[in-house]
C-alpha cells in the first residue's frame, strides 16, 4: 500500500510572520490588545511553548482568574484555526486530529472555534461546506460568536480552571499541527465558480448504497452494490468523454478521507482498492489517520461515496461472522476481525475493477481518454507525493476470519481489480 511521509509532529512548526503561533507570544498588540492581551499572552507563554502539567496548571490559573480575557482568547483560537488552513488542513482533518490525541470536550472546543472561523467567509472551498455541516450535526454546535463562545463550552466542564486547561490543552495541539499536503484552497483565496447541485447519478449512487446499507438481506445488498459501482463506472466514463468532446481544461484535484483505527491498515487498503477501481490514487498517511486521494472531481465523490458505503457493510458483516464464531466457542476476537477485514478489502479490490472494466469496454471510444486521465492522476499524485513508501497488510492470521471475509464481499460483489497495491498476508 501506498504510504505518504509527512512532517512528524512534536515541537512547534514554523511559521510564516504574523501567525497563529507568533499571536501566541504576542503581549496584547492584537485587535483586543490591552489587559486582556497580555493575559492571554502570558498565559500562551506559559503553557504553548513547553511540554508537561506545570506550564498548563500556570497558564490555567491565569485564564481562569480574568473572564474578560474570554473574548481575546476565542479570537486567538481561531488564529490557530486559520493558521491550520495554511498547513494544509481541513475542517474535518483538524477535529479527527484532535479526536485522535486529545478528548471530547477538546472535540466540542475545536468544533465551535472551526465554525466560528469559517463563518467569517462569504464562500468557502469545495467539500468544506459538507465537512462543517458534518461537524455541526455530530456535535451538535453551532457557529459561537466570539464572545460566547468562551461560556459555551463551560458546560462541558465543572469550573473555570478545567475549562481554561482544556483550551491551553488544545491551542497546544493546534501549535504544533505538521504541515501537510494541500489539497486545495484555503478560505480566502480566490474559488472556481460554484456548481449549482448534486449531479443526479451521484444521487442515485446514494440512493443505492443507503439502501445497501440498511437492507439485512445480503442479496438484495449484492445487487443494490453492484449497480451502484456500474453507475459510478458510466458517470466516470461520461464525464470523461465530455471534458474531451468540449476540450475542458479539467485537472485532477484531491480530497482526504478519515482512516480511523481500529484495523486501519485493512481499512487503508479497501480504500485503495476503491479508489484505483474508480481511476484514482491513494496515500495513506497512518500517522495522521487520513489517506488522501488524487483524482478527477467527479471520481473522488464516487470513491468517498462508496468507500463509506462498504465500510460499513463490511463492519456490519464482520460483526454478524464473529457473533457466529462466539456462538461456537471460539474467542479470537481481535485476529477474527483484522482477517476478515483484509480478506473483504482485498476481495472487494478484485472484482470492483471487473465491474469498471466491463463497462469501459461497452464504450471503446473511452479508453484513450481514460489512459490520459490516468496519467494525469498520476503525475499529481507524484507531484504531491513524490516519497511514498509501499506497506504491506501484515497480521493476517485467522483462516476463519479470512473466509468470511471473503465471503460477505462476495455477497457485495463488485468487480476484478489487478494488485498494484502488495496485500499479501505475512
Amino acid at each position: 500500500m501506498t504510504t505518504g511521509r509527512d512532517r512528524p509532529r512534536g515541537r512547534p512548526a514554523d511559521h510564516a510572520a504574523g501567525s497563529a503561533a507568533d499571536g501566541g507570544r504576542d503581549q496584547g498588540t492584537g485587535p483586543a490588545g490591552g489587559a486582556a492581551g497580555d493575559v492571554v499572552g502570558r498565559a500562551f507563554a506559559a503553557a504553548l511553548y513547553v511540554d508537561g502539567d506545570a506550564g498548563l496548571d500556570a497558564g490555567a490559573s491565569l485564564l481562569a482568574a480574568a473572564p474578560d480575557a474570554d473574548p481575546e482568547l476565542v479570537r486567538r483560537g481561531r488564529e490557530f484555526i486559520s493558521g491550520a488552513w495554511r498547513r494544509g488542513w481541513q475542517p474535518a482533518d483538524v477535529v479527527r486530529w484532535v479526536r485522535r490525541e486529545l478528548d471530547e470536550p477538546h472535540v466540542r472546543l475545536a468544533v465551535r472555534l472551526v465554525l466560528g472561523e469559517t463563518a467569517r467567509y462569504e464562500r468557502l472551498p469545495p467539500r468544506w461546506d459538507e465537512q462543517l455541516g458534518a461537524l455541526g450535526e455530530t456535535e451538535g454546535a453551532g457557529a459561537d460568536p466570539v464572545a460566547g463562545g468562551a461560556a459555551r463550552s463551560l458546560r462541558d466542564h465543572p469550573d473555570r480552571f478545567s475549562w481554561a486547561t482544556a483550551v491551553l490543552e488544545l491551542y497546544r495541539l493546534l501549535l504544533r499541527l505538521p504541515a501537510i499536503e494541500p489539497v486545495g484552497p484555503v478560505p480566502g483565496d480566490p474559488l472556481p465558480a460554484p456548481v449549482a447541485g448534486e449531479p443526479k447519478t451521484l444521487g442515485r449512487i446514494r440512493a443505492l448504497l443507503a439502501k445497501a446499507e440498511a437492507t439485512t438481506f445480503p442479496e438484495e445488498a449484492e445487487a443494490l452494490s453492484a449497480k451502484a459501482q456500474e453507475l459510478m463506472a458510466r458517470h466516470s466514463v461520461d464525464e470523461a468523454l465530455l471534458a474531451s468532446r468540449t476540450r475542458e481544461k479539467a485537472a485532477p484535484g484531491a480530497c482526504r478521507i478519515g482512516v480511523d483505527a481500529p484495523y486501519e491498515t485493512a481499512k487503508a487498503v479497501l480504500l485503495d482498492t476503491v479508489a484505483t477501481a474508480n481511476h484514482c490514487r491513494a496515500v495513506w498517511n497512518g500517522e495522521l489517520g487520513f489517506s488522501t486521494v488524487v483524482g478527477f472531481a467527479s471520481d473522488l465523490d464516487a470513491v468517498e461515496l462508496l468507500y463509506t458505503s462498504l465500510l460499513v457493510q463490511g463492519t456490519t458483516a464482520m460483526t454478524r461472522a464473529e457473533a457466529g464464531q462466539r456462538a461456537a466457542g471460539r474467542k479470537r476476537t481481535k485476529t477474527f476481525r483484522q482477517s476478515f477485514l483484509a480478506a473483504y478489502a482485498h476481495r472487494v479490490g478484485d472484482r470492483l475493477t471487473v465491474t469498471a472494466r466491463r463497462v469501459t469496454a461497452t464504450v471503446p471510444d473511452s479508453l484513450p481518454v481514460l489512459a490520459a486521465r490516468e496519467v494525469a492522476v498520476t503525475d499529481h499524485a507524484e507531484r504531491l507525493f513524490p516519497r511514498t513508501t509501499s506497506t504491506r497488510l501484515r497480521g493476517v492470521t485467522d483462516e476463519a476470519g479470512w473466509h468470511e471475509g471473503t465471503r460477505a464481499a462476495d455477497e457485495v460483489s463488485l468487480g476484478e481489480r489487478g494488485r498494484a497495491v502488495d496485500r499479501r498476508r505475512d
